[in-house]
């Protein structure tokens, strides 16, 4: 029993974690619908998943199959910050809903750019890789001398429409994550080393690889006309207990790169350290005076922090983990009906907001959840069947 739930509390936790979806495209809601409607394709039978809400895209199931990307989890070195790849890809779906609406859209992982194709481009330029968008090695070792990896991975989303009885590409959104840190050893299974990348050398080395990525793409005969969004990601370090960002994105209808569109989004984690400072105090003070309450009422607690996102310095979500030491249902229980009561009273209102109670050896032990338009929180305990 407790590996079962502990299954589901991993799941809980990653969803509850990410903020890239805190923004207003995801706080719309509306009657769900779970069906399916079939339809046919030169290249097989598709359907297409109904939609939970309006806020999010319907999919593509492929011979009663979900079609999975030719590419996915493909990425220059192993990432051990695991919030880097979800924020990723739930927040450049966010910048994809902002130019194919997910009332007229289908959302189609990537199909036009194989595993091996992501493998060269993401790789280093060299004698056996022409096409690797990240530079040759210079032969240093030295972290400010050598040249670094700047990109990490590539994803490619693909957005569909009905056209008659099949699917038609009618855009596509790709998305370059870009190292902050570069991390590296100078020999196999030797110490790790680190260079780090400042934000300006980042978004020119993005920007550099995203106009050959276009026009790469253009050369495709299914993508010589679709619109292609380029988004840049700026990865955090690996030691972050946050996940990284978008820094910049660009529409293009054309064959050369279109104006880029900056994104001053800020991700933050309460309480605050030493030094640090939010975009609004306000928010802060609200989570520190929760944080209070809690620890006073309940002290068997391990840790209260919470990860909030900022867009243009306005709240966009925030996402609170709880850590206990309980053992007792009744007491976890009563202590999700605190948590509401003491959530709404101090936290910030008009934003999303998801708790996440859990302890060290039990998984996940509830979860509430306050939609931007919502008052009160939705609370559910997970039991021991």
């Amino acid at each position: 029993m407790n590996l079962k739930k502990s299954l589901l509390g991993v799941a809980v936790i990653f969803s509850a974690m990410i903020l890239a979806s805190c923004g207003s495209s995801s706080n719309k809601s509306s009657s769900s619908s779970s069906s399916t409607k079939t339809t046919s394709s030169e290249s097989g039978s598709y359907q297409v998943t109904g939609q939970t809400n309006n806020s999010q895209y319907a999919g593509v199931i492929k011979n009663g199959k979900y079609l999975t990307s030719k590419s996915r989890g493909v990425t220059a070195s192993q990432n051990s910050n695991l919030l880097n790849l979800k924020s990723f890809e739930t927040g450049l779906q966010d910048i994809s809903k902002t130019q194919f609406s997910t009332s007229k859209y289908i959302f189609q992982e990537g199909q036009y750019l194989s595993k091996s194709t992501v493998e060269n481009w993401i790789g280093r330029k060299s004698k056996s890789n022409s096409e690797g968008l990240n530079p040759a090695s210079n032969g240093s070792t030295s972290p400010t001398k050598r040249n670094p990896i700047y990109l990490q991975s590539l994803e490619e989303q693909d957005y569909v429409q009905k056209s008659g009885s099949k699917l038609k590409l009618s855009g596509v959104t790709i998305g370059l994550a870009m190292n902050s840190v570069d991390y590296y050893r100078k020999t196999t299974y030797g110490a790790q080393y680190q260079t780090d990348i400042s934000d300006a050398t980042l978004e020119k080395e993005g920007k550099a690889m995203a106009k050959e990525v276009l026009t790469r793409l253009r050369k495709k005969a299914a993508l010589k006309n679709v619109p292609i969004v380029i988004a840049i990601y700026k990865q955090a370090s690996n030691d972050s207990l946050i996940g990284g960002n978008f820094v910049s994105y660009s529409v293009n209808n054309g064959n050369s790169i279109s104006k880029w569109k900056a994104m001053n989004i800020q991700n933050v984690v309460f309480p605050l350290k030493t030094g640090e400072s939010a975009p609004n105090s306000n928010d802060a003070d609200a989570f520190s005076n929760f944080k209070s309450e809690v620890e006073s009422f309940f002290p068997n607690l391990s840790g209260v922090t919470a990860q909030a996102q900022y867009k243009n310095g306005s709240l966009q979500g925030m996402n609170v983990s709880i850590t206990t030491q309980f053992y007792s249902e009744t007491e976890i229980s009563s202590f999700t009906q605190f948590l509401a009561d003491q959530a709404e009273k101090y936290l910030p209102s008009g934003v999303k907001t998801d708790i996440t109670v859990s302890s060290t050896t039990d998984g996940v032990q509830s979860f509430l959840s306050r939609s931007s338009t919502a008052k009160s929180f939705k609370t559910h305990v997970f039991g021991s069947y």
